[in-house]
C-alpha cells in the first residue's frame, strides 16, 4: 500500500504528464525546500544549494515523462539533487587541484607551517579517495554522524557505510605512513 505522500506525488506527476502546469507548481511548492536542504547538507553553501535545487527542477521538468513509477517521485528527484550536488563537489575539487599546481614551495618552515603542511597533505590524501568515501569520511569524522545516520542520509546500508570507511582508512593509513617518513 502506498504512503499518503506517494499517492499525492503520483497524482501530481500524472497530472503533469497530462499537461497540467498547475500540478507542476504544486509539486515545486511541495518539494523545493527539501531539495534545497538536501543540497545544502551536501555542499554547505546556501546559495549553491539553491542553484542546485533550481538546476534539479530543470532536469525533473525535462525528464518527468520518463519516470516509470510516479509514486517514486521523491526518491527519484532526491537522487537528481544528490547527483547535482556531488557534481558540484567534484568540480570544486578539480578547481582546488588546478590552483594548487600554481602554489610555490616554501623553503624555510616554522613549526606552524609544518603543521599546516601536514594538514594539507592529509586533506590531499582525502581528496584522492573516491567521492563516496570522501563523503562518508566527512560525515563520520567532521560532522560526527553515526553509521546509522550516514546510512539513512545516503540511502545506503550500514554495511556499505562500514565498508567505505574501512577502505578510506586503509588508503589514508598508506598515505600517512608516507607523510610520517617525510617528517
Amino acid at each position: 500500500m502506498q504512503k499518503p505522500h506517494q499517492q499525492i506525488d503520483e497524482l501530481l506527476v500524472t497530472q503533469i504528464i497530462s499537461g497540467d502546469k498547475i500540478a507542476f507548481a504544486k509539486l515545486v511548492k511541495r518539494w523545493h525546500k527539501q531539495f534545497c536542504n538536501k543540497a545544502y547538507w551536501l555542499v554547505k553553501d546556501k546559495a549553491v544549494a539553491k542553484d542546485i535545487a533550481q538546476e534539479s527542477w530543470q532536469i525533473i521538468m525535462n525528464k518527468i515523462e520518463q519516470l516509470k513509477e510516479p509514486q517514486q517521485f521523491k526518491s527519484w528527484a532526491l537522487r537528481i539533487v544528490t547527483n547535482k550536488s556531488l557534481d558540484h563537489l567534484r568540480n570544486k575539487v578539480k578547481e582546488r587541484e588546478h590552483f594548487q599546481d600554481y602554489k610555490q614551495d616554501i623553503v624555510a618552515e616554522t613549526p606552524y607551517e609544518e603543521n599546516l603542511k601536514l594538514k594539507q597533505e592529509l586533506s590531499k590524501a582525502i581528496k584522492e579517495l573516491p567521492l563516496n568515501q570522501q563523503v562518508v569520511i566527512q560525515l563520520f569524522y567532521t560532522e560526527s554522524y553515526s553509521l546509522r545516520q550516514i546510512s539513512k542520509r545516503l540511502n545506503i546500508s550500514v554495511g556499505t557505510v562500514k565498508s567505505r570507511l574501512f577502505h578510506a582508512r586503509e588508503h589514508l593509513k598508506k598515505q600517512l605512513k608516507h607523510i610520517k617518513k617525510e617528517y
